[in-house]
């Protein structure tokens, strides 16, 4: 570790070097730069999500930019499609699967909020009732089926179990 230096001026240099390294460090773990710090804790992996907006008094602040992380989701999604060549083995991913349960929940939430939605804002008492309807009972109502519907499974399941041994 004894490092052989020739002259001064070279010792200085190193020292300034090495004086400068500190700083950018202190000033990563000090968030002075709060997306350049983000950016080497994640290894970069924040740089896609994160935009750095100017404050109206001056200075910048970090914004959130959800359009990044549609764009990822849709490319991961289009390069599993793409290197699968058959449904089977897209629907045998739990990934894929999971993906789709999800979209598929997120289909269902817009369509019956956007029919609740248009219910209430119409004149119609019986339509307002039947938007309330959705917005309150509904919830309940797919609980409990989501819950019948897994403790059938599970009694089918022990049973096929049941029968194999």
């Amino acid at each position: 570790m004894e490092a052989k230096y020739n002259n001064l001026e070279e010792l200085r240099r190193k020292k300034a070097l090495l004086k400068k390294e500190v700083s950018d460090m202190e000033d990563l773990l000090t968030f002075d730069n709060t997306k350049q710090s983000l950016s080497a804790f994640t290894n970069g992996f924040t740089d896609k999500f994160l935009t750095e907006e100017p404050k109206p008094g001056g200075g910048t602040r970090l914004a959130f930019d959800s359009s990044g992380i549609v764009k990822e989701f849709a490319n991961n999604f289009r390069e599993s499609v793409l290197t699968r060549k058959n449904v089977h083995s897209i629907t045998s991913s739990p990934e894929a699967v999971s993906i789709a349960e999800n979209a598929l929940k997120l289909g269902a939430v817009n369509l019956v909020g956007k029919y609740a939605r248009e219910n209430l804002n119409n004149t119609s008492w019986k339509k307002k009732a039947i938007g309330l309807a959705l917005i309150y009972v509904a919830p309940v109502v797919l609980k409990m089926v989501r819950e019948r519907l897994e403790n059938y499974q599970r009694n089918k399941t022990t049973s096929s179990m049941q029968h194999l041994i």
